[in-house]
């Protein structure tokens, strides 16, 4: 699989490039010396300058430095203007750069079957950079130091290196204190000078070796573990180099010197072995090509790549789709070009064809593209860079291709695990293990492998050991292939897609119990069964013969790849088989065939359910991307046609950047039993791991790794941003995931589902079912007889968990991330060249990453451990042994990643089921990160563990306490945090004056009150979970402290009083409900108190709720509605407020014409007795009569009195009312008797117009002489039944309409409740 992961157009053509190993930059330069530094995955420039000749930016910006630095114009001309030159090499350099560096030297090395630090740990450098990336210029007039965080520079000109034009460099390890680090310069006479980057001097020459100039420098490692530096020049001859500096010599002269190619090297590089001492390989203008032992120092193979062009680049490449490939060189056309391995036919045949990749608009018609430089990228070898004439081409290779390994069950009790992987046609075993038992990783907490670092914290990758054992079974074929492993162990699958071809191995002799033609295969994850992708295709397959002459190997490529083209065509047309393989080994066929779809399968997924992938149209490419099940079918395996490219671009949607298309529905979930569909379509996903005990399962997509839940009912529980996994393992509720840059952990909990609470009581009711029929069938129907006794145990609360998904980075190629200085490059003058400061520094900071607890135990006081250095190349992720996790890379070597850190390996015991172990090893984890860890835990469910740890704050302590019904904990850590324990016992004795004044006691009660308002919810929880729970008295103690804080004013809101009255109530505390309510009167809460006192069931108590705290308007209501007496004056009162309120009103500000209008609006006097009236405001509930009723006064034939006030000796007389019948509820009181109300209304007005006497007086008579008592009002006469009233419909009355009092009203029946509807009323 190919395809353009990135394309930078360019006019020039690109002479140079070279790629960062962690950072996604590359940097070229062009045939004009221009110098770019580019982003390739945000597409974004990084810098550029102008590195051939005088870039201006530059010159002024140091000149700007200088100037800030106080310095004057400077005596000489200043490095910035110095012209470059052409430039002969581009590098990065920084930590990340020389770590890597150092590591892939020394892996080469330990290959070797003899190499001395085989058994070794590799014990990263110190950092030298400080948190710098350099960019590296090597022009021929001076070398170009570029800062890319600061963007500050340095220029050595090449005065300072003996004045000798510069051609190629080469970054050293760092030798002697003071030099730091060091990079080598060949220069044009033959000498390579070595340059110190901390005092930018001449440290040390390399002299005497060549007598041309020098054309390329690498460093690297034999297996006897010394360090050496290799130079090639135009003389033709590499000469070794030491480079290990012991001896602080200033000249160094050859170790050994051989003639390499006649015309001068052009280029060297470092090819890693499997299983041998690394070699180097060479390309010269000779146009040939050499590779070179370097134990013996001899020549082992020459070839010409290609004829009559010669290489510009050359690089060491081992993918796992290719496994016959290990060479990559490019010459003057549009390929980059691949050299088999010796052991295969030896061809060199063009991996890809370039233009095919290029957007057609940006190759002209008549132009055709040339490639001039090559590079492959250090960490990830399906990366390569290109510079051509059209720009920069970044290719991908098939990123998602794994190493052909499959680890096997390890033996109980046994420290050894093995792998089986295929190398060329030979089946062989991995034995790996860690090397000593004292092992960080196996909890030994007590060793510190550097000052002050615990191991559990280190960098420092785990001392492994591994031994390759040859198994005598030789394997048919030798292309691509992929391995898996059974359910129980026994069986192993290989499946060489190219072929097609398939064979089944038994684990116990390696004897072969299955084979035949098939394309894919899945294994089911709970019996010893597969699904097949069987190929319609002779049982011969071809073998590829290895004649000597080089035509007759390409006739039978070109025939190997018609055959395995046919394969591919005729495996669409392939049907699914479903075979068993039974205890004696042998294979029987359960199904020929699924039923499904017509559409050609394309891919297989195993586990608990089968996946089948279809093709649905031609978008979806006919490949499969997971190391288990799905396969490639690309014709790479060593037979295809010299003249044709073995990667061709495709449009995969795990690799297409057209990610806004919606994905085709095109997988379906089959079930091994009755091989019927289980689900409806989905999206095909790359790849499908499922747990082994079937409770989850995880589907990878391009962009994210989808994660459900199996039990009880399939539920998706989410998805987590891990994008281009490759394969991932699980290990209980763990997902170790691989990617190409990192390797990330998934802590999985499903949580608790309403389902699931649903699933619990059916089982639970089935059980009974069954234990019933059980009994019937033993003792016949009288089993069933029950007696139902007292039921005292508690109710069991389940509360609902949401799923949990976490995601921690474990490793990635990263170096540990640090803050550089903002500081100039230093200056001679100013910089001190002893090392004892950096190696305080770091001696500090290790330092301060731990603490060390009792004991003398080790605590980490990081929340995760710093992320590990990932191996490089594609991975295959074995799981979790002895404590650690297991990755095998493409040179089948065993890398261990350490979860000893005390935050990965509480979590990790705890998603394995171990709660205690976990709470255990959470003593060497700094309290400070308890919280987070409880967390995790109760969303693991383990709520009641987490309480266990020492370091959790008192909030989390009563959520974790709620969670697993620990009401008591829960009690005391809120009484804690309000600091509310001495507050609400019997003997405290506050009465409403100190809660109301908070003096009673200063120097807590606020505090407490304050307290118990900010946890007010927390009790509240508290309660309503005692409820639940049958626990009254913790209940109590809750509301005791609650209704404290409620009888402040201000304290609680609205809601929270309304439900603290609800729970008084409910726990029968009326006396505290009581109590609460006077304390709410007092406080001025009154709608609290009302509504406390309606759940009181004290009416009078509600009234005077409403009326001690000024709502009059709700006391006249319910006081209407429930019929009290003391609605008269609740409604007197209410309206003087009114009136006070009307009467106190601003008035508008009016001018003069709108004064006069309103004027002649009001109502003309007629009377100069009405001038002094002002309208009363009088508001009524509905039905009630007046206040200012007409007084209905007795017509008797004496005369009227004509003098302006009635003789005292004669008092007025009036008409006793008349006795009402008791209402029914909800209708209205009585009206007022009398005649015609019409008449009744005009009465006292013609009385008042001629009668002189004053309306005080007029109203005081009825009050002194006619007194009625309201019992005897209130007592129904059964002799006089009461006369049918008029209604009065005025709620609001003024003086113009009814009088101004009325003794009517004060004979009213207020205090006669009214009586239900069904009472009869004779005068309606």
């Amino acid at each position: 699989m190919l395809r353009l992961r990135a394309f930078r157009p360019s006019n020039e053509k690109i002479v140079k490039v070279q790629v960062h190993p962690t950072h996604p930059w590359l940097v070229t330069a062009d045939a004009s010396d221009h110098v770019s530094v580019w982003n390739w995955e945000h597409r974004q420039v990084v810098y550029e300058l102008k590195a051939g000749g005088v870039d201006q930016r530059r010159l002024v910006g140091a000149k700007l430095e200088k100037l800030a630095e106080g310095e004057s114009e400077p005596k000489g001309k200043p490095t910035e203007a110095i012209r470059g030159g052409s430039v002969k090499q581009v590098q990065f350099y920084d930590d990340d750069v020389r770590y890597w560096q150092l590591w892939c030297n020394r892996s080469a090395a330990a290959e070797a079957p003899s190499a001395v630090n085989q058994q070794s740990a590799f014990s990263p450098p110190a950092p030298a950079t400080r948190g710098r990336h350099f960019l590296v210029i090597c022009c021929e007039n001076k070398a170009i130091f570029l800062d890319l965080v600061t963007m500050r520079g340095r220029d050595v000109p090449k005065q300072d290196l003996d004045n000798k034009s510069l051609l190629c460099m080469e970054f050293l390890s760092r030798s002697s204190a003071g030099d730091g680090p060091l990079v080598a310069f060949g220069g044009s006479d033959g000498v390579i000078r070595v340059l110190s980057m901390i005092t930018w001097r001449l440290a040390r020459r390399y002299m005497g070796g060549h007598k041309g100039s020098i054309s390329c420098l690498m460093t690297f490692m034999t297996s006897s573990g010394e360090a050496l530096l290799v130079s090639g020049a135009s003389d033709g001859l590499l000469v070794f180099w030491s480079a290990d500096h012991i001896q602080d010599s200033r000249e160094l002269v050859p170790k050994l010197s051989l003639k390499a190619h006649d015309g001068g090297v052009v280029a060297v590089e470092l090819s890693r072995v499997m299983g041998g001492a690394p070699q180097l390989i060479t390309i010269g203008a000779d146009k040939t090509l050499a590779i070179w032992d370097t134990i013996a120092f001899k020549e082992l193979r020459r070839i010409k790549p290609v004829p009559r062009l010669a290489c510009h680049s050359v690089a060491s490449w081992c993918h796992p789709r290719a496994p016959n490939l290990d060479i990559l060189t490019c010459v003057k056309d549009s390929h980059i070009w691949a050299i088999e391995h010796p052991t295969y036919s030896a061809l060199t045949r063009p991996l890809c064809e370039l233009s095919s990749l290029v957007p057609p608009q940006v190759l002209a018609p008549n132009k055709k593209l040339r490639v001039y430089c090559m590079v492959v990228h250090p960490l990830q070898p399906y990366i390569v860079a290109t510079g051509t004439n059209i720009g920069v081409i970044l290719c991908e290779f098939d990123p998602r291709a794994l190493p052909p390994v499959a680890s096997l069950p390890t033996p109980p009790g046994s420290r050894e695990h093995l792998a089986v992987f295929v190398v060329e046609r030979e089946l062989q075993l991995l034995n790996f293990q860690l090397s000593n038992t004292a092992n960080a990783s196996l909890g030994s907490n007590g060793s510190l492998t550097e000052p002050g670092r615990p191991r559990a914290e280190s960098l420092d990758p785990l001392h492994v050991k591994q031994i390759k054992k040859h198994i005598s079974t030789p394997v048919p074929q030798d292309s691509y292939s992929v391995l898996s492993v059974s359910s129980s162990g026994k069986y192993v699958a290989i499946v060489w897609p190219d072929i097609p071809y398939f064979a089944i191995y038994k684990v116990y002799d390696w004897s072969v119990v299955d084979s035949g033609t098939g394309r894919l295969l899945a294994w089911d994850t709970c019996r010893d069964r597969f699904a097949l992708l069987e190929s319609a295709l002779p049982s011969r397959m071809p073998i590829i013969p290895k004649p000597g002459s080089s035509r007759k190997a390409k006739e039978a490529a070109a025939a190997a790849a018609q055959a395995a083209a046919a394969a591919a065509s005729a495996a669409y047309s392939a049907t699914v088989q479903v075979r068993i393989l039974l205890e004696d080994g042998t294979s029987n066929i359960l199904t020929r065939s699924i039923e499904g779809r017509n559409e050609p399968v394309i891919g297989l997924h195993g586990g608990a359910l089968l996946g089948v992938a279809y093709r649905t149209s031609r978008r979806v490419s006919a490949v499969a991307a997971t190391a288990i099940s799905t396969i490639q079918s690309m014709p790479l395996s060593g037979f295809g046609n010299s003249g044709l490219s073995s990667f061709s671009a495709s449009d995969d949607p795990f690799t297409s950047n057209k990610t806004s298309e919606v994905a085709p529905q095109n997988f379906q979930l089959y079930s091994w039993e009755t091989f019927q569909p289980v689900s409806g379509l989905l999206s095909q996903p790359e790849w499908t791991a499922w747990d082994q005990t079937v409770e989850y399962c995880a589907f990878a997509y391009p962009q994210y790794i989808v994660i459900s839940s199996l039990r009880p009912q399939y539920r998706c529980l989410g998805d987590v941003a891990i994008p281009c996994a490759t394969g991932a393992v699980w290990h209980r509720r763990q997902l170790f995931v691989a990617t190409p840059t990192t390797i990330e952990c998934v802590f999985v909990d499903a949580g608790i589902a309403p389902i699931d609470i649903e699933t619990k009581r059916r089982k639970e009711e089935m059980k009974l079912k069954a234990a019933q029929s059980r009994a019937v069938a033993e003792h016949g129907e009288l089993a069933l007889i029950t007696v139902e006794g007292t039921q005292t145990a508690a109710q069991e609360r389940i509360t609902l968990r949401p799923p949990m998904l976490q995601v921690v980075r474990l490793a990635s190629f990263q170096h540990a991330p640090s803050i550089p200085p903002f500081l100039t490059m230093p200056k001679q003058s100013k910089v001190d060249t002893d090392d004892s400061i950096l190696s305080k520094e770091l001696e500090e900071k290790k330092a301060n990453e731990i603490a060390v607890g009792g004991g003398g135990v080790a605590v980490a006081v990081t929340r995760f451990p710093a992320e590990q250095k990932r191996p490089v190349g594609p991975l295959v992720v074995v799981g979790v042994r002895d404590g650690v996790l297991w990755l095998i890379d493409r040179y089948m070597c065993a890398h261990a990643l350490a979860l000893s850190h005390p935050g990965i390996r509480c979590r990790c015991l705890a998603a394995h089921g171990d709660a205690v172990s976990a709470v255990k090893w959470a003593s060497r984890l700094g309290r400070e990160h308890h919280d987070d860890l409880a967390q995790f835990m109760l969303g693991m469910g383990y709520a009641t563990e987490a309480l266990h740890l020492p370091g959790i704050s008192k909030r989390l302590e009563f959520q974790l306490a709620m969670q697993s019904n620990d009401l008591k904990r829960a009690l005391q850590c809120v009484l804690t945090m309000s600091n509310s324990r001495d507050i609400g016992q019997e003997n405290v004795g506050l009465d409403i004056a100190d809660m109301l004044s908070l003096k009673a006691r200063p120097e807590n009660l606020v505090e407490t009150v304050q307290g118990i308002v900010k946890f007010g919810k927390e009790f509240l929880d508290l309660i309503d979970a005692a409820d639940a729970t049958a626990q009254a008295d913790i209940a109590r103690e809750a509301l005791k402290r609650l209704a404290i804080a409620g009888s402040v004013k201000g304290a609680l809101q609205g809601h929270e009083l309304r439900g603290l009255a609800l729970r008084l109530a409910n726990h029968g505390e009326l006396t505290r409900l009581s109590e609460l309510i006077n304390n709410l009167i007092s406080a001025g809460q009154g709608r609290e108190a009302a509504f406390s006192a309606a759940v009181l069931g004290d009416n009078a108590l509600m009234e005077r709720a409403w009326q001690d705290t000024g709502m009059l308007a709700e006391a006249v209501l319910h006081a209407h509605a429930h019929g009290r007496p003391t609605l008269k004056s609740l409604v007197e009162a209410w309206n003087k407020v009114l009136q006070k309120e009307l009467e106190n009103a601003p008035s508008a500000k009016t001018d003069a014409a709108s004064a006069f209008l309103a004027s002649l609006e009001e109502p003309k006097l007629t009377s100069l007795a009405d001038a002094g009236k002002k309208p009363p405001i009088e508001i009524l509930p509905p039905g009630m009569v007046s206040l200012s009723a007409p007084i209905k006064i007795a017509k008797k034939p004496t005369p009227a009195i004509t003098g302006p006030q009635q003789p005292p000796s004669q008092p007025l007389q009036l008409e006793a009312p008349p006795q009402a019948a008791p209402q029914p509820q909800g209708s209205d009181p009585p009206a007022p008797s009398g005649d015609d109300p019409s008449q009744s209304s005009a009465t006292p007005d013609a009385s008042s117009a001629s009668d002189p006497v004053p309306p005080s007086e007029n109203n005081a008579v009825p009050e002194s002489s006619a007194p009625v008592s309201e019992p005897e009002a209130t007592a129904p006469s059964e002799t006089n039944p009461p006369v049918a009233q008029p209604e009065t419909a005025m709620p609001v009355t003024t003086p113009s309409t009814a009088p101004v009092a009325t003794s009517q009203m004060l004979d009213m029946d207020w205090a006669s409740p009214p009586t239900s509807s069904s009472v009869s009323d004779p005068f309606i």
